[in-house]
């Protein structure tokens, strides 16, 4: 061959490609692949996709219809710091699934199918910034201790799902949270969910859709906005007596009068029992004498 270096451009293109087909060899079926992410949008995947490289970075599983995430699998990707799972069928069980991706920063599991979230769901993910669990219409529960260990969490969304009550220590505690999602969820505006309405006028946290933050229920506070919920839910919560109030007060009172009477009455023994033997004794002295 001649010195004018043919070969070297052959021997790159063949080591490019070699790369390539490398490259695509590790790659998921059905989904693409580029450095440190794997995009498997809208693939119709039934179930999560196998053979996903273990550097990968970013993982894209929308619009697919997966119904399970298996936490072994997931635990691979130690290096996983975005997942985005919305419109899937995700849903019952999610404990500990997310154990083994504790750098995991953006979560994504809008439109799905979930039910309740528990300490065990995210408490795994100490370094979780943005959490999506929006537009899931089968979530009613979500406990109070569920984001203890979320302590970067700044953008938290649980729009449009059946919620109807949420402790105010579930969020009052996530000192670096900013942005925080309520709008168009069933929320039960009575006199437990007041100190909740008063942590939201109080505090810096921005609710994006104010407007449609709204009360469900009871009938009269029906499509109310929270801050006039909150005036009405002080005029009835800590002004107005009801009808156990009233119950509560009679048996408080006759209590009182019940332990005022019996107080009287055991006076009034002592009293007579005391001079009986006063009285005694000072019979028997003079009998004495």
């Amino acid at each position: 061959m001649s010195p004018s270096g043919r070969p070297r451009p052959l021997s790159l293109m063949f080591l490019l490609g070699m790369g390539m087909a490398s490259e695509r060899i590790n790659c998921p079926s059905r989904c693409s692949c580029q450095y440190l992410e794997v995009n498997c949008k809208g693939q119709q995947l039934q179930e999560f996709p196998a053979a996903i490289p273990l550097d990968t970075r970013q993982l894209i599983l929308a619009a697919n219809n997966i119904s399970y995430l298996p936490a072994v699998e997931l635990s691979f990707l130690a290096d996983l710091v975005y997942l985005d799972c919305r419109k899937n069928l995700l849903g019952d069980d999610l404990d500990f699934t997310f154990i083994g991706v504790a750098r995991l920063v953006y979560l994504d599991l809008s439109f799905n199918n979930l039910t309740q979230v528990t300490f065990s769901t995210f408490s795994h993910l100490l370094s979780l910034v943005v959490l999506k669990i929006s537009d899931n219409p089968n979530l009613v529960a979500i406990e109070k201790d569920a984001f203890t260990n979320n302590t970067w969490l700044r953008h938290l969304d649980v729009s449009r799902t059946g919620l109807t009550f949420l402790d105010t220590s579930t969020v009052r505690d996530l000192s670096n949270l900013r942005f925080l999602g309520l709008s168009d969820n069933l929320w039960h505006c009575n006199c437990s969910f007041l100190d909740f309405i008063t942590w939201m006028t109080e505090s810096n946290v921005h609710f994006p859709d104010a407007d449609r933050i709204t009360c469900y229920t009871p009938e009269g506070l029906r499509a109310l906005k929270m801050p006039a919920a909150e005036a009405q839910l002080h005029f009835n919560c800590l002004t107005r007596l009801y009808k156990q109030d009233y119950v509560f007060l009679c048996l408080i009172g006759f209590c009182i009068f019940f332990a005022g009477t019996m107080a009287a009455w055991l006076a009034g023994v002592c009293a007579v029992i005391y001079e009986f033997h006063t009285s005694k004794g000072g019979a028997e002295e003079e009998e004495e004498e």
